[in-house]
């Protein structure tokens, strides 16, 4: 005999709850979702339709390439184990609960599910607790086309800058600031649809090595203008200073060839030679008091302003002074060995030759060792 759901309220019960629920309502469109059913051998059956969110706590190191486990647990709430024992219907999952296969989760894939039975020990007694498992294993195919997919293009695209002339500036630095700022908004946009939660996901190393790769892409279009602009200006320092060089070696020898004339002509020597006449004896020339000389002191400098000369006195320096520009020398001599060291590179263009085959070589090892960690375990 079937009954109605207000039959229900009529005779008793089990106050079974939902132990991990965190939001539940019962449909009551039309009627109140409840059904009571007697057997002939005074079994009552007792069935209602709601709708339940449960929580599940997930380990999401491994996200979006994980496995889940979440369960529902059934338990009353004010009868202890004296009062009501719960138990489930079959002897084995399948026929304990039905419709498992045919359930169809959006983002997961049930691989397996099970039964437990087990006695939970509170302050008001032991409650007999029924909990059903599932084994989840999330859909990585949304991630593929929304995430890893695209990110793998924009680095693909930073390396196109490897083909263009180095000398094209406004095209190179606009190509890499482009992909850097596309993987920001990428990353930002997965991390919004995730809880803040302090450890590193799978995503999250995946996301940050594209953006190492595309910035590091802009950084080697920096290093390919700073060798070719920086070499540029040691060769016309160098081309300079060859230039004054030989200015200075033509001038020395219009100087020499002035004074071989000089010796070969008197009268050129006759006019350029100057007589100083002195009544005077050179101990009766006294001079003025504001004119004597005095011998500068050995931290003392002259310099020249308007045509009039000032003494400077150079403070001495103390000890901190003197080992910060011993320490800054040192750094200096350092630095210039460490540069020597270095190979040099003539021509820039070795530099893009050497990115066409070092960066997507290093990105498939990179590939390989992310997919075979996170599929294989």
């Amino acid at each position: 005999m079937t009954l109605t759901g207000d039959f229900a309220e009529k005779i008793w019960v089990p106050d079974t709850f939902f132990a991990n629920d965190k939001n539940s309502f019962l449909h009551d469109v039309t009627d109140k979702n409840k059904m009571v059913r007697l057997h002939g051998d005074g079994t009552v059956a007792y069935g209602m339709r709601f709708t339940t969110t449960l929580a599940c706590m997930m380990d999401l190191h491994h996200y979006p390439l994980d496995q889940q486990n979440c369960t529902v647990e059934i338990e009353s709430y004010g009868y202890p184990m004296q009062d009501v024992i719960m138990r489930w219907k079959g002897s084995t999952p399948e026929k304990s609960v039905s419709g498992v296969e045919e359930a169809d989760i959006p983002q997961f894939t049930i691989m397996n599910y099970k039964t437990i039975s087990t006695v939970e020990s509170l302050a008001t007694g032991d409650y007999q607790r029924l909990s059903l498992s599932f084994s989840l294993q999330r859909n990585v195919g949304y991630f593929i086309f929304q995430t890893y997919l695209p990110s793998i293009l924009i680095v693909m695209l930073s390396w196109v800058s490897f083909w263009i002339n180095h000398e094209a500036t406004s095209a190179r630095v606009a190509l890499g600031i482009t992909t850097v700022l596309t993987m920001t908004t990428i990353s930002t946009g997965v991390r919004s649809s995730l809880p803040r939660i302090s450890y590193v996901k799978a995503i999250d190393i995946y996301l940050v090595m594209c953006f190492v790769f595309v910035f590091a892409a802009l950084l080697e279009y920096a290093a390919v203008n700073y060798t070719y602009w920086g070499a540029r200006a040691k060769r016309k320092a160098k081309r300079l200073k060859e230039q004054r060089r030989r200015y200075e070696t033509e001038y020395q020898n219009d100087v020499i060839e002035m004074q071989d004339a000089k010796r070969m002509s008197p009268i050129l020597s006759l006019r350029n030679q100057q007589t100083f006449n002195f009544d005077e004896d050179e101990e009766s020339v006294q001079m003025a008091p504001a004119f004597r000389m005095h011998p500068a002191p050995a931290h003392a400098a002259y310099t020249s302003r308007g045509g009039h000369a000032q003494l400077l006195r150079k403070r001495p320096m103390n000890g901190s002074t003197q080992r910060r520009r011993r320490v800054l020398a040192n750094v200096k001599k350092r630095a210039k060995e460490i540069s020597r060291k270095l190979p040099s590179v003539k021509d820039v263009n070795k530099i893009d030759q050497y990115s066409r085959m070092f960066f997507p070589s290093l990105f498939i090892v990179f590939n390989i060792c992310y997919w075979s960690y996170y599929l294989l375990q």
